[in-house]
């Protein structure tokens, strides 16, 4: 004979509902604690003080910038050094030329990496371990030890202090290629390349209607990556380059303040100077590439 438990002889525990925090809950939001913001508010005034410092110097003169302790808070000379920072260097042809160089080799490397990327992603052809591994050895190489044989060559083709001696030996990136196909190897399922083949695709129509859409938020990282890096290069252009010809940004910064003693004051003035275009087109396009970087993660 069987006996059946009313609902009250029942065990406490059997009815006692499990009660989750509401950061766990389905479709919940996950609030940070006091910690957090005062970790990330550290985080935030350590990575804007060089910038702050900068305009803080630019705003000073030597005799005060010598003291102990160095100011800290804005003198009355900023916009005056800008005004003489921006006509000593002729920083404006030094925007343009940079931003020609900058935007063209961003673009062919985004372009190409994606191309190779996809080849060494999804392709199968003979060689093509031993390929990638060249290229990624090729990251392994110091690019100061390419400086001596570039500039000869750069010497037999006349192209000294003019920007093709600059825009041509970065039209191409190894970390491209390599930062590509990672992201094609989750981002682009086999399934869809195998549908635009059976629909009668050619190579290049697959890259073109397939890889470029699937591939555009990693497009937009690595763009504004080089973009990044092209801006700020130094070594290179300041060996082909020259201030009065055709110098990037970098290259007029680093001919201000010339002399006995070197106007520290005017030489902040002219780097605020050259960061503030890259502030600029991180604040327009900072949110799409943020935006990209998620889209592709939820993708993967």
């Amino acid at each position: 004979m069987t006996t059946t438990l009313s609902p009250k002889d029942a065990k406490p525990e059997e009815h006692r509902k499990v009660r989750r925090p509401k950061s766990a809950r389905a479709g919940g939001t996950m609030h940070a604690g006091p910690v957090a913001y005062i970790i990330l508010a550290l985080f935030t005034i350590g990575s804007l003080f060089p910038l702050v410092w900068t305009a803080i110097a630019a705003s000073r003169d030597n005799q005060r910038l010598a003291e102990n302790p160095p100011p800290l808070w804005f003198g009355g000379n900023l916009f005056d050094k800008l005004e003489v920072a921006w006509e000593d260097a002729n920083l404006g042809e030094a925007f343009l030329n940079t931003t020609i160089v900058a935007g063209i080799s961003a673009i062919t490397i985004v372009v190409l990496s994606t191309i190779a990327g996809f080849a060494f992603a999804k392709l199968k052809f003979k060689g093509r371990n031993a390929l990638m591994l060249i290229v990624i050895g090729t990251m392994m190489v110091p690019p100061q030890l390419s400086v001596i044989p570039l500039y000869m060559m750069v010497a037999k083709l006349d192209w000294t202090d003019q920007l093709q001696a600059v825009i041509f030996p970065s039209l191409v990136s190894a970390f491209g290629v390599f930062f590509m196909r990672q992201y094609l190897i989750q981002a682009l399922p086999d399934e869809i390349i195998e549908a635009a083949r059976v629909d009668g695709a050619s190579s290049w129509r697959v890259v073109w209607h397939v890889v470029f859409p699937a591939a555009r938020p990693a497009m937009a990282v690595l763009g504004m990556l080089m973009f990044v890096q092209t801006w700020n290069d130094f070594l290179w252009p300041f060996l082909v380059l020259t201030q009065t010809g055709n110098p990037t940004v970098q290259v007029a910064v680093a001919g201000l303040g010339r002399g006995y003693t070197p106007d520290q004051s005017l030489i902040m003035a002219g780097a605020l100077l050259g960061t503030l275009p890259l502030l600029l087109v991180f604040a327009i396009f900072g949110k799409q590439i943020v935006g990209g970087i998620m889209q592709g993660a939820v993708k993967g």
